[in-house]
This record gives C-alpha cells, sequence and structure tokens, in this order.
C-alpha cells in the first residue's frame, strides 16, 4: 500500500492506494470546528431532562452535548461507573467541569452548503479514548481486550492469548495491528499512551472551558487505520506534512520512518499535483457520482436521503451469475461506503437469491469486505422484502459535506 498526502488551499488530502487503486481517502476541511476525537475541559451549561443530556460549554464558542448512557463516573469503591440507570440530573448540575470526548466532528453551516451543512450538535462522550497504531486506551476501562471489530475467531483467539501477556498496563483494546507483533512493542505504546493521558491530566482543572487536545487529523488516522496493511510508501509534498509524518511514525511506527519519501514535482504549484501524477482524480471524482460500475458490467447505484442511504445492485450480462455478481458487488458496497464515508442506516438491494445456501455465501462475503473499515459496521441481516440492512458509525462527515464545488 501506497499513502499520499497533498495540500490544497489548506485542506489536507490523504490517499491510500492498493496496486494504483484508490482503497482509503481521508480530507480534512480547514473550517472544521470541532474535531473528532478532540479532547475538552467542559464546563456544563444545561441539563435536558427530556434528552436526558446535558449541554456543554466545550471552548466558549462552540458547545456540544452529552447523553447519560456516555457518561462514565468513579463509585466509592473506585470502579468506573457508566450513565444511565439514572437521570443524568442526579449526577451533574450547571456549572460542573468535566473531561469529554469528541464523539462526532463539526462543520459549521455557516461555511458550507446551508442544506448540506452538518446541523446537529457535536456528540461528546466521557468515556475516552487515545488510538495508537496497535492499541487504544481507555482510561475509563479498567481492563485490556480485543478489539470487537475482529470477528474472525481464530484471530480472536491469538490476540486474547496477547492480550494476557501484557504486564502493568490496563485499559487498552487491542487492534486488528496487534496480531504477531511482539509483546514488548505493545508495552512501549501503552506506555506512550499513558503518559500521554497523564499529561493531558494536568489541564483537567479550572473553571474555564478549553481545548486539551486535538483529535487525529486526516494523516494521524489515516496512518493509525492503515496500520493493519503492509505499508510501501509514504509520498509527501511539503516539509511540514514530512514532519508530521516522521513525528508519527517515530512514536507509534519506528519501522515506517524509512517508508517516507519528499517528493519533488515539475508542476508542484497546481492544485493536486501529486495525485496528478499517480494519476487518481478520476477515481476520487468518481466517488461523486450516484454509480459505480462492477468489472463484470454489472453496476452499483447508491442514493443518499436524509433517513438512510439506498444501494441497488444491477446484473451486467446474463452470463453471469446472480451470486457471482452480488459477491463482486459486496466487496465494492464495502469500498465505497469507507470512501464516501457513509453513515447511519444502509439498505441494499442485491439480485434475488432464492436459495439459502447462496443467501449465505452472500453475507459472508459482505462480512469479510467490512473488516478493512475503520468504523465500526454492522450487518442485521436479510427483510422480509429481501434487502440487506446494515449500520455504518461513521467519525466524520461523508465526503461530500467536506467541502463543495470541486469535482461536482
Amino acid at each position: 500500500m501506497d499513502i499520499l498526502i497533498e495540500e490544497e488551499e489548506g485542506r489536507i488530502w490523504v490517499a491510500a492506494l492498493k496496486n494504483g487503486r484508490l482503497d482509503g481517502l481521508e480530507v480534512e476541511p480547514t473550517h472544521e470546528e470541532v474535531r473528532w476525537g478532540s479532547i475538552y475541559w467542559a464546563r456544563v451549561k444545561s441539563i435536558d431532562a427530556a434528552l436526558d443530556a446535558a449541554f456543554l460549554d466545550l471552548d466558549g464558542f462552540n458547545t456540544g452535548i452529552l447523553y447519560n448512557n456516555d457518561t462514565r463516573r468513579t463509585n466509592e469503591d473506585g470502579r468506573v461507573v457508566k450513565g444511565g440507570a439514572s437521570a443524568i440530573g442526579k449526577s451533574y448540575k450547571a456549572g460542573d467541569m468535566i473531561a469529554v470526548q469528541a464523539k462526532s466532528a463539526y462543520i459549521p453551516k455557516d461555511y458550507d452548503d446551508y442544506a448540506r451543512a452538518e446541523t446537529k450538535t457535536p456528540q461528546m462522550s466521557m468515556d475516552i479514548t487515545l488510538p495508537g497504531r496497535y492499541l487504544i486506551y481507555c482510561p475509563m476501562m479498567e481492563i485490556n481486550r480485543v478489539s470487537t471489530r475482529i470477528r474472525d475467531k481464530k484471530m480472536r483467539k491469538q490476540l486474547l492469548k496477547m492480550q494476557d501477556e501484557l504486564e502493568d498496563i490496563n485499559g487498552c483494546i487491542l487492534r486488528l495491528a496487534a496480531a504477531n507483533t511482539q509483546t514488548d512493542v505493545l508495552m512501549r505504546e501503552g506506555k506512550i499512551l499513558y503518559s500521554a493521558w497523564s499529561e493531558m491530566q494536568e489541564y483537567m482543572n479550572g473553571s474555564d472551558p478549553g481545548l486539551i487536545a486535538l483529535g487525529p487529523d486526516a494523516i494521524q488516522r489515516t496512518l493509525s487505520d492503515q496500520a493493519a496493511q503492509r505499508i510501501e510508501r509514504i509520498e509527501v509534498v511539503t516539509m511540514e506534512h514530512f514532519e508530521e509524518v516522521e513525528e508519527w511514525c517515530g512514536i507509534f511506527a519506528p519501522d515506517l520512518v524509512t517508508k517516507i519519501a519528499p517528493i519533488e514535482l515539475a508542476n508542484a504549484e497546481e492544485d493536486l499535483a501529486l495525485f496528478h501524477e499517480r494519476d487518481i482524480l478520476g477515481q476520487i471524482e468518481d466517488l461523486f457520482q450516484s454509480y459505480c460500475v462492477l468489472p463484470s458490467g454489472g453496476s452499483v447505484i447508491m442514493q443518499g436521503t436524509a433517513a438512510l442511504t439506498a444501494v441497488d445492485v444491477n446484473k451486467g450480462s446474463d452470463k453471469d451469475s446472480k451470486l457471482g455478481t452480488n459477491v463482486e458487488a459486496a466487496k465494492e458496497i464495502a469500498r465505497q461506503l469507507r470512501l464516501r464515508n457513509c453513515g447511519g442506516i444502509i439498505v441494499i438491494d442485491f439480485l434475488k437469491m432464492n436459495s439459502k445456501k447462496e443467501q449465505g455465501k452472500l453475507i459472508a462475503a459482505l462480512e469479510e469486505a467490512i473488516n478493512d473499515d475503520p468504523c465500526t459496521v454492522q450487518i442485521h441481516g436479510l427483510t422480509n422484502l429481501g434487502l440487506i440492512e446494515m449500520t455504518r458509525k461513521r467519525r466524520t462527515p461523508p465526503l461530500d459535506e467536506r467541502f463543495i464545488g470541486k469535482f461536482e
């Protein structure tokens, strides 16, 4: 895999390529006011009993919402208790100061197309997490565990064994990238994340709300999300990005430092010159179309609505089997959902199959395809009408909300 890092009008672009084909894409807008993963020392502004939630002053400018289920408190025994057992108003009141983390990003509609802009108040959580390459450190979690996103039984068994070998480290989630990694490497990363959390806690005092730590940007998210892949090259154009990548890799992935390659381009002053050089702009433009063509000649049509994303699979040649087309479509749909950063409810109308055996093979293919997604994706099965229902919990706004006009 190659990772390309570019900048256009102050906006960071990061593309991940497998054999020249776009496999990951992150775009960091310049006008994002709350970044996913950012940690704040926040003040409770008010309690909404109807929502069972608290509205928070994050930094004197932005407001966040904290639902009861996302609260965490320490009881008399020193154990962390998840909220929800009693109303949030019994635990917190206006003026209380708490540490929270952004579960969602916020792009103000004043800077974007009014009809499509994110209008929801950014959702916050007291269950703070710090992602590394192999581990995710969770200060509110008392034990180590394996990521629930890893469904493969053999892989889970291997990681559970590694989990038991960790000493003096608690509250860590082992990611897929941790497989076949030496224990001392995991211990080193765990100590780095714990040290970072300890430093952040020094700023969790006083009565003034404010930002403690920015969440990972497009570069850091991509490097972290692709950690399980074999990365061959990390190509960067600007010295600023080179230094950021070198710093992240120096901390979390020393083996990748030698893979960082500063690129000199004859047309470097042009927008996205590196993407032009690697001939991937056409692939990015295709993400703003409602359809994509499958290698077999079939097609996938994707339409977003206010309530859900509807996906329709169409057959190409009559010579192709329905199962073959559906399996091919399942792989492409998983890729498109990841690249377009679709979220919420997703309903897929595959080609109709009458055999339970074939339906099972399709579900298995779809489950395998979504394993590469850094976000939580769940398949909820077939409806009575033969539609497959899924949900995808995205971290950042969808691709088309992160900028306007360039590919439209």
